[in-house]
This record gives C-alpha cells, sequence and structure tokens, in this order.
C-alpha cells in the first residue's frame, strides 16, 4: 500500500467521501408522523363510533399500526441520504427500494439556497436546495446543520462561478 494514496479519511483519493445527515432530520419527521397519525386516528375514530357505530371505531386502530411500520421505514430513508463533493460535481445519493444518484456539475448551478422553516430552526436543522438551468437536475439536500449549510451553499457558490466563468 502506498503511503500517500489515502486521505486523512482513509478512502482512496479518486473516491467521495460521503457526509450523512443529521439526525434532527429523522426526528422531525417522526414528530410528523406522531402528530398526522394521531390528528388520522381521532378522526376516524369519532366518524366510525357516529356513523357506523362503536365496533367499527376500533378500525382507527389501524392508523397507529400503519405509523409503526412508517416509524422504521423513515430511518431506513434517512439512513439512505447521503452526499459528496467532489472535484468537478456535487453527487447526491437517495432512496432505498429505488437508489437515486443525483450528479449536479458545479459550472451548471445556477442559485444556491439555504432555507430553514420553523420546525427545522427548532431542530437546529437547514435545507440546501440547487437550482440548474434544467428544471429536472434540481437538487435539495435536508437536515444538514445551519452552519455546514451555510458553508456549502458559499462553497458551492464559488465553484460554480469559477466552472462557468469558463463557459
Amino acid at each position: 500500500m502506498e503511503t500517500g494514496s489515502l486521505e486523512e479519511t482513509g478512502a482512496p483519493a479518486d473516491q467521495p467521501v460521503w457526509r450523512g445527515l443529521r439526525r434532527g432530520l429523522l426526528r422531525v419527521r417522526r414528530l410528523l408522523l406522531m402528530v398526522w397519525t394521531a390528528v388520522l386516528a381521532i378522526a376516524a375514530g369519532l366518524l366510525l363510533g357516529l356513523l357506523a357505530g362503536p365496533v367499527w371505531a376500533a378500525c382507527a386502530l389501524l392508523a397507529p399500526a400503519f405509523a409503526a411500520w412508517c416509524w422504521w421505514l423513515l430511518e431506513r430513508n434517512w439512513r439512505s441520504w447521503r452526499y459528496a463533493e467532489r472535484a468537478d460535481d456535487l453527487l447526491i445519493s437517495r432512496g432505498v427500494l429505488w437508489r437515486e444518484e443525483t450528479v449536479v456539475p458545479y459550472g451548471r448551478m445556477q442559485l444556491v439556497e439555504v432555507t430553514s422553516g420553523p420546525l427545522e430552526r427548532r431542530f437546529g436543522l437547514a435545507t440546501v436546495q440547487l437550482h440548474t438551468a434544467a428544471a429536472a437536475t434540481d437538487a435539495t439536500i435536508p437536515g444538514l446543520d445551519p452552519a455546514e449549510a451555510e458553508r456549502l451553499r458559499d462553497r458551492l457558490t464559488e465553484l460554480g462561478e469559477a466552472r462557468s466563468a469558463g463557459l
């Protein structure tokens, strides 16, 4: 093994260094799942209880059962999200059953936005939205630390300006 062929992370120099999302994104999504499950279960229980009888109101228990399954799926989805910065482009990978990998060349970026709604701010999260000339290649990276989102925005903007100057 050559001593100079590995980066500080232990990955070969030609391999991208993947970064995951903050765990706060999983907590936000699970919180929303629980809120909507409670609303759905109460509404279904009341409607079925009033319209069809108390026996049918027990069907409202299907919502929490479905939510338990979704709880597990949310973690699998959260773990699948990752991104990597390379020399000429940004890679975004996501998906469990249907893997999707987006490659955004720095020279094609037109706008890089950092957004953070009230719930995201409460959990210390931000989202980076990348806009390109083709609407189909717009990309999003949710669940980032706000400082990391700003660093990424500044770096992508700088690299985008440098790469597009030659066009």
